[in-house]
């Protein structure tokens, strides 16, 4: 447990370096990538915790983080303004208009909700059938958010929401994620997912209810991508249901492979790496297009790039940049050794 203090206070001083040094910069374009940075971290980090833990790829995270984003617009969009966002908005919640703080806890239980309610019979699932039930969940949760005009305005762009989120919020948000996915990595719960990711058999021997156990971790990681998508829809401000799709899937779960999806500890080093090198292949990206003087545009590089990177990381470094330890213990070890080589 000490090791996972030490990893905590290091991640946590990582996402405050971070902001210091973006607000001591004050440049608005910094200003706006590291927000955005930090708001896929909590995305990534919720999709750790179960992802991590289970050892189940979930494509259907991004599809929870747009029921978060849409819960907060309806409760804090400014009654005036709803008339013109949310035209068939039902009316006993025209006039409904709360804090986006609160809007944002309230993001997150509907988002748990509807995980609790759709995902335990697909818990039951293991390897390949998981996989494809959660790419449906997905399917049927974009569905949803495409077609239901009255909450979330179809298809068409929802406008309207405050600006609220700010660089210190997303870092307290992102700090509080990051405690809450080690402290559940360390529960019992938490270890006997892990335990029955190695061994199913096993662990199910010893009396893990599996089916159960997956079921909280999918659940929570529900709540932290519905707190992340309130977060992105208040820096945002204007949104619709393709921002919850196959690509912002594809991103989040690219940073997860990348940092290591078995650790707290990968999916913030993902997150950050693959961040800055999206906005440089993006930067590049404009450049070219910028001085292609005929010679075409270039489309999709980022994508392409990003997607090769994947492919490398998984042939070369399956496990990610941090495998299977946290920092934390990293350190120690190192600590150790150091020790007692002297």
């Amino acid at each position: 447990m000490k090791h996972s203090y030490i990893t905590a206070a290091l991640l946590i001083g990582l996402i405050a370096a971070l902001v210091v040094g973006t607000e001591l910069l004050g440049i608005r374009l910094y200003d706006r990538i590291v927000t955005n940075l930090l708001i896929s971290l909590v995305l990534v980090i919720g999709l750790q915790t179960f992802m991590g833990n289970s050892g189940l790829l979930s494509f259907a995270h991004i599809g929870f983080m747009g029921f978060g984003a849409y819960t907060s617009a309806v409760l804090t969009i400014p009654a005036q303004m709803k008339g013109m966002a949310l035209p068939d908005l039902y009316g006993f919640m025209t006039a409904v208009e709360v804090s986006p703080l609160l809007a944002m806890l309230v993001a997150g239980i509907v988002a748990a909700i509807v995980a609790a309610i759709v995902a335990y019979p697909l818990m039951r699932l293991s390897d390949a059938a998981a996989v494809i039930t959660s790419f449906a969940l997905l399917v049927v949760l974009y569905t949803v958010m495409n077609n239901w005009s009255a909450f979330t305005n179809g298809p068409r762009t929802l406008f309207g929401l405050p600006k609220t989120t700010t660089l210190p919020m997303a870092a307290i948000v992102a700090a509080l994620v990051v405690v809450v996915a080690l402290v559940f990595k360390e529960s019992r719960t938490g270890k006997l997912l892990r335990a029955s990711r190695e061994d199913e058999v096993a662990a199910a021997a010893l009396g893990a209810d599996i089916p159960k156990l997956r079921w909280k971790a999918f659940v929570l990681a529900a709540f932290i991508a519905g707190v992340g998508g309130a977060l992105w829809g208040h820096f945002i401000t204007s949104f619709a249901p393709k921002s919850f799709y196959l690509k912002e899937t594809f991103l989040v779960i690219t940073m997860l492979v990348i940092g290591g999806a078995n650790t707290v500890t990968g999916a913030v080093a993902g997150a950050i790496l693959v961040t800055f090198a999206y906005e440089g292949l993006r930067s590049l990206e404009g450049t070219l297009n910028a001085t292609a003087a005929g010679a075409g545009q270039v489309v999709g590089l980022t994508e392409i790039v990003l997607a090769i990177a994947m492919i490398a990381f998984m042939i070369l470094r399956p496990g990610g940049l941090f495998p299977t330890r946290e920092i934390g213990h990293i350190l120690a070890r190192m600590r150790r050794k150091k020790e007692t080589s002297a």
